[in-house]
């Protein structure tokens, strides 16, 4: 992991010192829909997704005639999932059934971008787009759930495809694999979840 966080900066840092001078930075508000799950180390019980949302700003800093750039934002998002810890008796002698976890984050997305602008002016009506790279998640709250004990924040991969439309709209669609552990039950050793989830976004760059 540490090794492609280092690519990914190396690889900023090459790209903005070769195409800096004709960078071309916008920003905007960004808003989406989660649809997001706990991956726990042992199939123990069922998960079922959750629905949350996420919303904040979102920068996009890219580089004529090349095609890449970089896209950061500072967002809200909302994740968890039901867990059905009344099928394990070690949680239902302790009054446990299907319980909801939802865990708040300040996500810190840094990714890197293509988009495919060479489309002899169509790209001023709808230009596609892909990208990819960490997410930076910070634990601003979660619901009263005192089985679990929650890490105080973690990190995810994004990977994501998309489309600009009429030069600010940007539509798109990500994954988000979590690569660090979310939550882990008190009554179990090393029994952690890690953060998944799918997510759609709505996007307006001035």
């Amino acid at each position: 992991m540490k090794r492609i966080i280092i690519s990914l900066l190396v690889a900023v840092v090459a790209l903005i010192g070769t195409t800096g001078a004709n960078a071309q930075f916008r920003y905007g508000a960004t808003a989406g829909v989660e649809i997001s799950s706990l991956k726990f180390k042992q199939d123990l019980f069922d998960v079922n997704q959750n629905v949350g949302f996420s919303a904040g700003v979102l920068g996009e800093l890219m580089f004529p005639g090349v095609g890449f750039g970089i896209d950061f934002g500072l967002q809200y998002t909302m994740l968890g999932a039901t867990m059905n810890l009344g099928q394990k008796p070690m949680w239902a002698d302790q009054g446990y059934g299907k319980e909801k976890s939802q865990l708040h984050y300040v996500m810190v997305p840094i990714h890197l971008r293509f988009k495919y602008t060479r489309l002899n002016g169509l790209e001023d009506y709808i230009a596609p787009f892909v990208y990819a790279g960490p997410s930076f998640g910070f634990l601003a709250g979660h619901n009263k759930l005192e089985c679990m004990d929650y890490a105080g924040g973690d990190l995810g991969i994004d990977f994501g495809i998309g489309a600009e439309l009429a030069t600010h709209w940007q539509i798109a669609a990500s994954y988000r694999m979590g690569m660090t552990y979310a939550l882990k039950a008190k009554v179990l050793t090393d029994f952690s979840a890690r953060n998944n989830s799918w997510s759609v976004k709505v996007s307006y760059l001035f």
